[in-house]
């Protein structure tokens, strides 16, 4: 993508969209910190993962956007909704947020907004160098998962499963009680 960068449309173009996605995750992080409602926290959440998974195919870093949206826009989301409604007596819960909070939290966000800017402006931005011919970095780690790394990916994932009925099976018992 950037190495057509010197054809000033297509560098604006890319511009753009970078600016649109960074805008889209930094209002829609806002919108969970403001945000009352369990349900539409995590909706808001999806739309910041699905942001920096934007952000990421952007940079030409395929592998990171698929693990950006399979693993937390996908299975993270749906852990936390589940979750809610599996702890929840109200999935529509209402949180209350007090005054101060939000004020330490728009300090907090202000400053490391003010901290990537200054760190943008004192470092020298470039492109790498364009990434070799054939070279496919999804190809190669998708080779490594089911080679060198099968046991614990499987082993990752049993457990990741063991912890889900265990959470389900704690909900369920705490209800009956």
């Amino acid at each position: 993508m950037f190495l057509l960068a010197e054809q000033p449309l297509h560098h604006n173009v890319v511009a753009t969209m970078f600016y649109a996605m960074a805008a889209l995750t930094c209002l829609s992080a806002w919108a969970i910190v403001l945000s009352n409602n369990i349900v539409r926290m995590a909706v808001y959440l999806l739309l910041t993962l699905s942001g920096v998974a934007g952000m990421y195919f952007m940079l030409n870093a395929e592998i990171l956007t698929a693990i950006q949206l399979i693993v937390y826009a996908g299975g993270t989301l749906i852990l936390i909704i589940f979750g809610v409604m599996l702890t929840s007596r109200n999935p529509f819960a209402q949180l209350k947020v007090k005054g101060w909070e939000k004020t330490v939290g728009l300090m907090i966000g202000l400053g490391v907004i003010g901290l990537m800017i200054w760190m943008l402006s004192n470092s020298a931005l470039h492109h790498g160098p364009a990434p070799k011919e054939g070279y496919d970095q999804v190809e190669q780690i998708g080779k490594g998962f089911l080679s060198k790394y099968l046991v614990p990916f499987e082993v990752a994932a049993v457990l990741l499963l063991v912890v889900m009925i265990g959470a389900a099976f704690m909900a369920r018992k705490r209800r009956a009680d």
